[in-house]
């Protein structure tokens, strides 16, 4: 399965729909094609799942209690595409780059 992450920031009021849309007219993808489309919102820490099953489009946000999502850089605004690792890391809060957690506990005492 093809997984696509959205360069830059997205407006995360947006719907399932409005999201599909910006899929086809801004990725330039086919939101019904069974591959996987993330994006991310200005703060960093919420992300949107967008998934067509065959059957129907779902919509999954994840929100980071601590830290925040480590976005690929990418020109113009392109979508780009990772491995499932590299996803699996993406939604952990992880940098893909150098692997490691993002967020540091907190201190006890």
């Amino acid at each position: 399965m093809r997984v696509w992450i959205a360069g830059g920031v997205t407006d995360m009021c947006r719907a399932m729909n409005t999201l599909a849309l910006q899929v086809q007219e801004g990725l330039g993808r086919d939101p019904h094609a069974g591959e996987i489309f993330c994006f991310r919102g200005c703060k960093g820490d919420l992300v949107k799942l967008l998934w067509h099953d065959g059957v129907g489009m779902s919509l999954y946000t994840k929100r980071l209690e601590a830290g925040k999502f480590i976005w690929p850089v990418s020109r113009s605004g392109e979508a780009v595409q990772v491995s499932a690792a590299q996803f699996g890391c993406l939604l952990v809060g992880i940098d893909r780059r150098h692997p490691r957690w993002t967020q540091h506990p907190a201190k006890t005492g």
